[in-house]
C-alpha cells in the first residue's frame, strides 16, 4: 500500500558515502526535523540529472528559508554511485545523497517502480515528500514518465 499524508515514515536503512559507506535509519533521518525527501528513478539518468536534482540544489536556500532542516535525494543505486553523481552535479554537502540500493525503502513506502522493461530493474517512483518529525505532511508522486509535481518549485509551493 502506498504511503499517505498523515502516515509515519516506515523503518528502513539507507546509505551514503562519507569516510566510507555509512548507514542511516529512517527513524534517525526524520526524527524531530522537517525533511524534504525527493526520489529519482536513477542517478545519472536524463531528467534526474538535467532537472530534478539541479532544481533542489538551486532552491536549497529557499527551502531552508521555509523551515526545512534536511533536503535529501534518494535513488535505488549504491552509495558510491550517489556520491559520484553528487560530485558530477556539484551538489553541496547540505543535500544528502541517499542510496536505497535494494529498493527496501521504496517498497516499504509502496513507491517502487518496476523498470525491468527498460533494463533498470526495480527502482523508485519519482516523488517528493515533506515529513515533520517522521510524519508525511505532503506527498507529490509523479505519473509515469512525467516531471511536474515533484520538482523543487512544487515543493516550495506547498510548504
Amino acid at each position: 500500500m502506498t504511503i499517505q499524508i498523515g502516515d509515519r515514515i516506515p523503518s528502513a536503512t539507507l546509505h551514503y558515502l562519507k569516510d566510507g559507506v555509512q548507514a542511516i535509519r529512517s527513524e534517525d533521518l526524520f526524527a524531530g526535523k522537517t525533511v524534504v525527501l525527493f526520489s529519482v528513478p536513477g542517478a545519472f539518468t536524463p531528467t534526474c540529472s538535467a532537472k530534478h536534482l539541479p532544481g533542489y540544489v538551486d532552491k536549497l536556500p529557499a527551502l531552508k528559508a521555509k523551515g526545512v532542516d534536511t533536503v535529501a535525494c534518494m535513488a535505488v543505486n549504491d552509495a558510491f554511485v550517489m556520491d559520484a553523481w553528487a560530485k558530477s552535479q556539484n551538489v553541496p554537502a547540505e543535500v544528502m545523497m541517499l542510496a536505497d540500493g535494494n529498493a527496501a525503502f521504496a517498497k516499504a513506502m509502496g513507491l517502487e517502480l518496476d523498470a525491468t522493461a527498460f533494463g533498470m530493474g526495480l527502482r523508485s517512483k519519482r516523488f517528493a515528500l515533506v515529513a515533520k518529525d517522521g510524519v508525511v505532511t505532503q506527498l507529490l508522486i509523479e505519473a509515469p514518465g512525467e516531471f511536474k509535481v515533484s520538482a523543487a518549485e512544487a515543493v516550495l509551493a506547498v510548504l
